[in-house]
Protein backbone atom coordinates (compact mmCIF):
# COMPACT_ATOMS: atom_id res chain seq x y z
CA UNK A 1 0.00 0.00 0.00
CA UNK A 2 1.44 3.40 -0.98
CA UNK A 3 2.11 6.11 1.58
CA UNK A 4 -0.70 8.38 0.41
CA UNK A 5 -3.23 5.58 0.83
CA UNK A 6 -1.95 4.86 4.35
CA UNK A 7 -2.26 8.55 5.21
CA UNK A 8 -5.75 8.79 3.73
CA UNK A 9 -6.96 5.76 5.66
CA UNK A 10 -5.50 7.07 8.93
CA UNK A 11 -7.45 10.32 8.80
CA UNK A 12 -10.57 8.70 7.35
CA UNK A 13 -10.69 6.34 10.33
CA UNK A 14 -10.62 9.39 12.55
CA UNK A 15 -13.52 10.87 10.60
CA UNK A 16 -15.46 7.59 10.88
CA UNK A 17 -14.96 7.53 14.66
CA UNK A 18 -16.26 11.08 14.88
CA UNK A 19 -19.32 10.23 12.78
CA UNK A 20 -20.34 7.39 15.09
CA UNK A 21 -20.51 9.71 18.10
CA UNK A 22 -23.93 10.79 16.85
CA UNK A 23 -25.32 7.28 16.30
CA UNK A 24 -29.09 7.42 16.71
CA UNK A 25 -29.27 11.23 16.78
CA UNK A 26 -29.11 12.38 13.17
CA UNK A 27 -32.10 10.52 11.70
CA UNK A 28 -33.23 10.82 8.99
CA UNK A 29 -29.86 12.31 8.05
CA UNK A 30 -26.66 10.24 7.66
CA UNK A 31 -23.79 9.89 10.13
CA UNK A 32 -20.93 12.07 8.88
CA UNK A 33 -17.53 12.97 10.30
CA UNK A 34 -14.89 15.34 8.90
CA UNK A 35 -11.23 16.21 9.57
CA UNK A 36 -9.17 19.13 8.17
CA UNK A 37 -5.49 18.24 7.75
CA UNK A 38 -2.41 20.19 6.61
CA UNK A 39 1.12 18.77 6.57
CA UNK A 40 0.00 15.83 8.70
CA UNK A 41 -1.50 18.04 11.40
CA UNK A 42 -5.20 18.09 12.26
CA UNK A 43 -6.47 21.67 12.17
CA UNK A 44 -10.14 21.00 12.80
CA UNK A 45 -12.60 18.14 13.19
CA UNK A 46 -16.33 17.79 13.51
CA UNK A 47 -19.36 15.59 13.03
CA UNK A 48 -23.03 16.06 12.23
CA UNK A 49 -24.64 16.03 15.68
CA UNK A 50 -28.38 16.35 15.05
CA UNK A 51 -30.57 16.77 11.97
CA UNK A 52 -30.97 20.49 11.32
CA UNK A 53 -27.63 21.49 12.80
CA UNK A 54 -24.40 22.21 10.90
CA UNK A 55 -22.93 19.41 8.78
CA UNK A 56 -19.61 17.83 9.69
CA UNK A 57 -17.61 19.67 7.01
CA UNK A 58 -18.85 23.05 8.21
CA UNK A 59 -18.02 22.27 11.85
CA UNK A 60 -14.50 21.10 10.97
CA UNK A 61 -13.80 24.05 8.65
CA UNK A 62 -15.05 26.57 11.21
CA UNK A 63 -12.66 25.10 13.77
CA UNK A 64 -9.77 25.26 11.31
CA UNK A 65 -10.57 28.85 10.34
CA UNK A 66 -8.17 30.59 7.96
CA UNK A 67 -5.62 27.81 8.40
CA UNK A 68 -7.85 25.62 6.20
CA UNK A 69 -6.55 27.36 3.07
CA UNK A 70 -4.42 24.85 1.16
CA UNK A 71 -5.39 21.98 3.47
CA UNK A 72 -7.04 18.62 2.82
CA UNK A 73 -10.55 17.76 3.98
CA UNK A 74 -11.41 14.18 4.94
CA UNK A 75 -15.13 13.43 5.10
CA UNK A 76 -17.01 10.14 5.36
CA UNK A 77 -19.68 11.12 2.81
CA UNK A 78 -19.58 13.07 -0.43
CA UNK A 79 -20.20 16.76 0.42
CA UNK A 80 -23.68 17.97 -0.47
CA UNK A 81 -24.51 20.47 -3.19
CA UNK A 82 -28.25 20.82 -2.51
CA UNK A 83 -30.15 22.94 0.00
CA UNK A 84 -31.79 21.01 2.85
CA UNK A 85 -32.21 22.30 6.38
CA UNK A 86 -28.75 23.84 5.94
CA UNK A 87 -26.89 25.41 2.96
CA UNK A 88 -24.75 23.28 0.58
CA UNK A 89 -21.45 22.15 2.11
CA UNK A 90 -19.58 22.53 -1.19
CA UNK A 91 -19.98 26.32 -1.02
CA UNK A 92 -18.26 26.38 2.36
CA UNK A 93 -15.48 24.09 1.10
CA UNK A 94 -14.78 26.25 -1.97
CA UNK A 95 -14.74 29.51 -0.01
CA UNK A 96 -12.44 28.05 2.66
CA UNK A 97 -9.63 27.47 0.17
CA UNK A 98 -9.41 23.70 0.66
CA UNK A 99 -7.17 22.20 -2.05
CA UNK A 100 -8.18 18.54 -1.73
CA UNK A 101 -11.29 16.64 -0.60
CA UNK A 102 -11.08 12.95 0.27
CA UNK A 103 -14.39 11.19 0.93
CA UNK A 104 -15.29 7.59 1.72
CA UNK A 105 -18.53 7.03 -0.17
CA UNK A 106 -20.69 8.79 -2.72
CA UNK A 107 -23.92 10.30 -1.42
CA UNK A 108 -26.75 7.83 -2.21
CA UNK A 109 -29.26 10.68 -2.10
CA UNK A 110 -30.38 11.25 -5.74
CA UNK A 111 -30.45 14.99 -5.04
CA UNK A 112 -26.69 15.01 -4.61
CA UNK A 113 -25.20 11.77 -5.92
CA UNK A 114 -22.06 12.77 -7.85
CA UNK A 115 -23.04 16.43 -8.05
CA UNK A 116 -21.00 17.56 -5.06
CA UNK A 117 -17.77 15.99 -6.30
CA UNK A 118 -18.28 17.30 -9.86
CA UNK A 119 -18.69 20.88 -8.62
CA UNK A 120 -15.55 20.61 -6.48
CA UNK A 121 -13.53 19.37 -9.45
CA UNK A 122 -14.81 22.23 -11.62
CA UNK A 123 -13.55 24.61 -8.95
CA UNK A 124 -10.05 23.13 -9.27
CA UNK A 125 -10.22 21.09 -6.07
CA UNK A 126 -8.69 17.63 -6.19
CA UNK A 127 -11.20 14.91 -5.25
CA UNK A 128 -10.34 11.40 -4.04
CA UNK A 129 -13.14 8.93 -3.32
CA UNK A 130 -13.60 5.38 -2.05
CA UNK A 131 -11.29 5.53 0.98
CA UNK A 132 -12.68 3.02 3.53
CA UNK A 133 -15.94 2.96 1.58
CA UNK A 134 -17.06 -0.38 3.05
CA UNK A 135 -16.73 0.96 6.60
CA UNK A 136 -18.59 4.16 5.69
CA UNK A 137 -21.44 2.23 4.12
CA UNK A 138 -21.66 0.02 7.20
CA UNK A 139 -22.23 2.90 9.61
CA UNK A 140 -24.78 4.44 7.26
CA UNK A 141 -26.79 1.35 6.33
CA UNK A 142 -29.90 2.94 7.87
CA UNK A 143 -29.60 6.08 5.75
CA UNK A 144 -28.74 4.17 2.58
CA UNK A 145 -31.90 2.06 2.68
CA UNK A 146 -34.10 4.96 3.78
CA UNK A 147 -32.94 7.35 1.04
CA UNK A 148 -32.76 4.84 -1.84
CA UNK A 149 -35.84 2.68 -1.17
CA UNK A 150 -38.07 5.12 0.75
CA UNK A 151 -38.43 2.45 3.42
CA UNK A 152 -37.12 2.39 6.98
CA UNK A 153 -34.22 0.19 7.99
CA UNK A 154 -35.74 -2.54 10.17
CA UNK A 155 -34.04 -4.25 13.10
CA UNK A 156 -35.70 -7.19 14.83
CA UNK A 157 -34.74 -7.69 18.49
CA UNK A 158 -35.53 -11.00 20.16
CA UNK A 159 -34.94 -12.27 23.70
CA UNK A 160 -35.27 -16.04 23.82
CA UNK A 161 -34.34 -19.18 25.72
CA UNK A 162 -31.80 -21.68 24.47
CA UNK A 163 -34.62 -23.73 22.96
CA UNK A 164 -36.03 -20.74 21.09
CA UNK A 165 -38.94 -19.80 23.35
CA UNK A 166 -39.87 -16.18 24.05
CA UNK A 167 -42.31 -17.03 26.85
CA UNK A 168 -43.83 -19.98 28.67
CA UNK A 169 -47.07 -21.60 27.52
CA UNK A 170 -48.90 -19.42 30.09
CA UNK A 171 -47.43 -16.27 28.55
CA UNK A 172 -44.87 -15.47 31.27
CA UNK A 173 -41.76 -13.86 29.78
CA UNK A 174 -40.23 -11.93 32.70
CA UNK A 175 -37.41 -12.25 32.62
CA UNK A 176 -35.82 -14.57 30.07
CA UNK A 177 -32.64 -12.51 29.88
CA UNK A 178 -30.60 -10.71 32.54
CA UNK A 179 -30.75 -7.06 33.55
CA UNK A 180 -27.43 -6.50 31.76
CA UNK A 181 -28.89 -7.78 28.49
CA UNK A 182 -32.06 -5.75 28.98
CA UNK A 183 -30.00 -2.58 29.46
CA UNK A 184 -28.24 -3.28 26.17
CA UNK A 185 -31.60 -3.91 24.50
CA UNK A 186 -32.77 -0.50 25.70
CA UNK A 187 -29.77 1.08 23.99
CA UNK A 188 -31.10 -0.42 20.77
CA UNK A 189 -34.38 1.39 21.47
CA UNK A 190 -32.54 4.65 22.00
CA UNK A 191 -30.90 4.35 18.57
CA UNK A 192 -34.20 3.72 16.74
CA UNK A 193 -36.82 6.23 15.62
CA UNK A 194 -39.63 3.94 16.71
CA UNK A 195 -40.27 0.68 18.56
CA UNK A 196 -42.95 -1.50 16.99
CA UNK A 197 -44.90 -4.47 18.37
CA UNK A 198 -47.98 -6.43 17.43
CA UNK A 199 -51.23 -6.30 19.38
CA UNK A 200 -50.68 -9.72 20.95
CA UNK A 201 -47.40 -8.56 22.49
CA UNK A 202 -49.06 -5.39 23.75
CA UNK A 203 -51.90 -7.34 25.38
CA UNK A 204 -49.84 -10.22 26.78
CA UNK A 205 -46.65 -8.47 27.94
CA UNK A 206 -48.18 -5.03 28.62
CA UNK A 207 -44.84 -3.28 27.87
CA UNK A 208 -43.98 0.39 28.21
CA UNK A 209 -41.70 0.35 25.13
CA UNK A 210 -39.60 3.27 26.33
CA UNK A 211 -35.94 3.75 27.24
CA UNK A 212 -35.63 3.24 30.98
CA UNK A 213 -32.21 1.67 31.44
CA UNK A 214 -30.36 4.25 29.36
CA UNK A 215 -30.63 7.92 28.57
CA UNK A 216 -32.40 8.39 25.22
CA UNK A 217 -30.18 10.17 22.72
CA UNK A 218 -31.05 13.85 22.71
CA UNK A 219 -33.53 13.13 25.57
CA UNK A 220 -35.98 12.02 22.90
CA UNK A 221 -37.97 8.83 23.39
CA UNK A 222 -38.57 6.65 20.32
CA UNK A 223 -42.12 6.59 19.01
CA UNK A 224 -44.28 3.63 20.02
CA UNK A 225 -46.09 1.78 17.23
CA UNK A 226 -48.65 -0.99 17.73
CA UNK A 227 -49.98 -3.01 14.81
CA UNK A 228 -53.60 -3.89 15.60
CA UNK A 229 -55.70 -4.81 12.55
CA UNK A 230 -59.07 -4.83 14.36
CA UNK A 231 -58.29 -2.59 17.37
CA UNK A 232 -58.26 -5.04 20.24
CA UNK A 233 -56.06 -2.76 22.36
CA UNK A 234 -57.28 -1.83 25.84
CA UNK A 235 -56.96 1.82 26.93
CA UNK A 236 -55.57 0.80 30.35
CA UNK A 237 -52.39 -0.73 28.90
CA UNK A 238 -49.07 0.66 30.15
CA UNK A 239 -48.06 1.54 26.60
CA UNK A 240 -50.46 4.49 26.82
CA UNK A 241 -48.68 5.86 29.88
CA UNK A 242 -47.93 9.58 29.45
CA UNK A 243 -44.59 9.48 31.26
CA UNK A 244 -42.10 9.72 29.68
CA UNK A 245 -43.67 11.39 26.68
CA UNK A 246 -43.48 9.63 23.33
CA UNK A 247 -45.81 9.71 20.36
CA UNK A 248 -47.98 6.59 20.12
CA UNK A 249 -49.14 5.32 16.74
CA UNK A 250 -51.71 2.57 16.32
CA UNK A 251 -51.81 1.08 12.84
CA UNK A 252 -55.13 -0.57 11.96
CA UNK A 253 -57.34 -1.39 8.99
CA UNK A 254 -60.80 -0.59 7.62
CA UNK A 255 -62.07 -3.64 9.51
CA UNK A 256 -61.64 -1.89 12.87
CA UNK A 257 -64.95 -0.68 14.42
CA UNK A 258 -65.36 3.08 13.92
CA UNK A 259 -66.26 3.55 17.59
CA UNK A 260 -62.96 1.97 18.62
CA UNK A 261 -61.09 4.20 16.19
CA UNK A 262 -62.70 7.33 17.66
CA UNK A 263 -62.05 6.21 21.23
CA UNK A 264 -58.41 5.19 20.74
CA UNK A 265 -57.71 8.43 18.88
CA UNK A 266 -57.91 10.06 22.30
CA UNK A 267 -55.03 7.89 23.49
CA UNK A 268 -52.90 7.69 20.35
CA UNK A 269 -52.71 8.58 16.68
CA UNK A 270 -54.69 5.93 14.85
CA UNK A 271 -53.79 5.46 11.20
CA UNK A 272 -55.86 3.28 8.89
CA UNK A 273 -53.53 1.51 6.48
CA UNK A 274 -53.93 -0.66 3.44
CA UNK A 275 -54.81 -4.22 4.33
CA UNK A 276 -53.66 -7.58 3.05
CA UNK A 277 -55.65 -10.70 4.00
CA UNK A 278 -57.61 -8.50 6.45
CA UNK A 279 -54.40 -7.54 8.26
CA UNK A 280 -52.22 -4.40 8.20
CA UNK A 281 -50.07 -4.39 5.07
CA UNK A 282 -46.67 -3.94 6.70
CA UNK A 283 -44.93 -2.72 3.56
CA UNK A 284 -47.56 -0.03 3.03
CA UNK A 285 -47.30 0.94 6.70
CA UNK A 286 -43.50 1.14 6.60
CA UNK A 287 -43.57 3.24 3.44
CA UNK A 288 -45.96 5.64 5.16
CA UNK A 289 -43.72 5.81 8.24
CA UNK A 290 -40.68 6.50 6.06
CA UNK A 291 -42.62 9.35 4.48
CA UNK A 292 -42.96 10.81 7.97
CA UNK A 293 -39.19 10.71 8.44
CA UNK A 294 -38.86 7.46 10.40
CA UNK A 295 -35.65 5.92 9.06
CA UNK A 296 -35.06 3.15 11.62
CA UNK A 297 -37.70 0.90 13.19
CA UNK A 298 -37.03 -1.65 15.91
CA UNK A 299 -39.46 -4.58 15.98
CA UNK A 300 -39.70 -6.30 19.36
CA UNK A 301 -42.47 -8.86 18.79
CA UNK A 302 -44.39 -10.91 18.52
CA UNK A 303 -43.73 -14.04 16.58
CA UNK A 304 -46.51 -13.57 14.01
CA UNK A 305 -45.50 -9.98 13.26
CA UNK A 306 -41.82 -10.89 12.93
CA UNK A 307 -42.70 -13.79 10.64
CA UNK A 308 -44.74 -11.47 8.41
CA UNK A 309 -41.99 -8.85 8.26
CA UNK A 310 -39.40 -11.49 7.35
CA UNK A 311 -41.62 -13.07 4.72
CA UNK A 312 -42.18 -9.69 3.07
CA UNK A 313 -38.44 -8.99 2.96
CA UNK A 314 -38.71 -5.94 5.21
CA UNK A 315 -36.18 -6.96 7.87
CA UNK A 316 -32.55 -5.88 7.50
CA UNK A 317 -30.95 -6.96 10.77
CA UNK A 318 -31.59 -9.43 13.58
CA UNK A 319 -30.30 -9.05 17.12
CA UNK A 320 -31.01 -12.15 19.19
CA UNK A 321 -30.36 -12.33 22.93
CA UNK A 322 -30.06 -16.00 23.92
CA UNK A 323 -30.37 -17.02 27.55
CA UNK A 324 -29.05 -20.42 28.66
CA UNK A 325 -32.46 -21.45 29.98
CA UNK A 326 -34.68 -24.27 28.77
CA UNK A 327 -38.41 -23.50 28.75
CA UNK A 328 -39.95 -26.23 26.62
CA UNK A 329 -43.64 -26.76 25.93
CA UNK A 330 -45.42 -27.30 22.61
CA UNK A 331 -47.64 -24.30 23.23
CA UNK A 332 -44.86 -21.94 24.33
CA UNK A 333 -44.44 -19.15 21.72
CA UNK A 334 -41.31 -18.84 19.61
CA UNK A 335 -39.58 -15.78 18.19
CA UNK A 336 -40.71 -16.40 14.61
CA UNK A 337 -44.05 -18.09 14.02
CA UNK A 338 -46.39 -17.86 11.02
CA UNK A 339 -46.64 -20.81 8.62
CA UNK A 340 -42.90 -21.32 8.38
CA UNK A 341 -41.13 -23.07 5.52
CA UNK A 342 -41.41 -26.58 4.11
CA UNK A 343 -37.78 -27.21 3.18
CA UNK A 344 -34.55 -26.26 4.92
CA UNK A 345 -33.11 -24.77 1.72
CA UNK A 346 -35.89 -22.15 1.89
CA UNK A 347 -34.67 -20.87 5.27
CA UNK A 348 -33.61 -17.26 5.61
CA UNK A 349 -29.96 -16.83 6.48
CA UNK A 350 -27.97 -14.19 8.34
CA UNK A 351 -24.73 -12.73 7.03
CA UNK A 352 -21.96 -10.64 8.61
CA UNK A 353 -22.65 -12.41 11.87
CA UNK A 354 -21.30 -11.11 15.17
CA UNK A 355 -21.47 -13.17 18.36
CA UNK A 356 -20.86 -11.63 21.76
CA UNK A 357 -20.91 -13.26 25.15
CA UNK A 358 -22.52 -11.33 27.98
CA UNK A 359 -22.14 -13.33 31.18
CA UNK A 360 -24.08 -16.56 30.69
CA UNK A 361 -25.90 -15.17 27.65
CA UNK A 362 -25.11 -14.79 23.97
CA UNK A 363 -25.95 -11.92 21.64
CA UNK A 364 -26.11 -12.93 17.99
CA UNK A 365 -26.36 -10.15 15.42
CA UNK A 366 -26.50 -10.45 11.67
CA UNK A 367 -27.79 -8.97 8.45
CA UNK A 368 -30.71 -10.74 6.81
CA UNK A 369 -29.61 -11.99 3.40
CA UNK A 370 -31.63 -10.27 0.69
Amino acid sequence: MDKSRVKHEKFMRQALRLAQRAKGRTSPNPLVGAVVVKKGKVLGEGYHRVAGLAHAEVVALDKAGRAARGASLYVTLEPCRHFGQTPPCVDKIVSSGIKEVIFAMADPNPLNNGKGSRLLRRQGIKVVSGILEKEARQINQVFIKYITKQLPFVTVKVAQSLDGKIATASGDSRWITSLTSRKLAHKLRAQADAVLVGVNTALTDNPLLNCRHCRPLGNKQPKKIIVDSTLRLRPDLRIFSTSPQAEIIVATTRFAPSKRVSYLNKKARVIITKDKDRKVDLKALFRQLAGEGLAHILIEGGGELIASALKMGLVDRMVVFVSCKIIGGRQAPTAVEGRGIERIDEALRLEDIKVKRLGAELIIEGRVRA
